[in-house]
């Protein structure tokens, strides 16, 4: 996996070192639905994000699975790309908190009632993310696209770099 994610940061690297940029997100405010898919299970749920000026802007996202809700938020640095109208790209960072309910209908407690919650937890994630954002020129449409690995710091910590993250939104500002 390593051989592949080096080459795909440096070329994330060249691109924006050689291309010239400008500053903020094409918009101020966007809601939408967000889908985290991967190693492991798919997440879906709404997502806003919204941008403090400048460069920075944040993100929050619900998202939704088998047993699983996932909380997170998340800082980005925005650029856009020039002479690619609408287009930007980000690098940021933020902790998810992921709630996990295997509940009494997991395989593992449908014959035991008496343990169906024992398994129900919290976990803590840090997540990194690097990725493009398309704003459609003209409309309130916009789309990302970011690779965006998963460092689970509770619960036997493992880090999935082979995790991803494609959003919809719809601008309001």
């Amino acid at each position: 996996m390593k051989k592949i994610i080096l080459p795909i940061l440096m070329s994330f690297g060249f691109l924006f070192a050689f291309t010239g940029v400008q500053a903020q997100t094409p918009y101020r405010t966007a809601l939408g639905l967000g889908i985290d898919a991967g190693n492991g299970q798919t997440l879906f749920g709404p997502q806003i994000k919204h941008s403090f000026g400048g460069y920075n802007a944040g993100n929050a996202q619900l998202l939704f699975g088998d047993h699983i809700t996932v909380l997170g938020v998340d800082y980005s640095y925005n650029q856009r790309i020039s002479g690619a109208r609408g287009l930007s790209w980000y690098i940021g960072v933020g902790p998810q908190l992921s709630f996990i309910d295997h509940g009494k209908w997991d395989d593992d407690w449908f014959d035991d009632d008496d343990r169906w919650d024992e398994d129900n937890h919290v976990d803590v994630a840090i997540r990194p993310a690097v990725g493009l954002e398309f704003r459609i020129p003209s409309t309130p449409l916009a789309m990302h696209f970011d690779w965006k690995p998963w460092w689970n710091l509770s619960h036997s910590s493992h880090f999935e770099p082979g995790r991803f993250s494609l959003g919809f939104k719809f601008v309001l500002k």
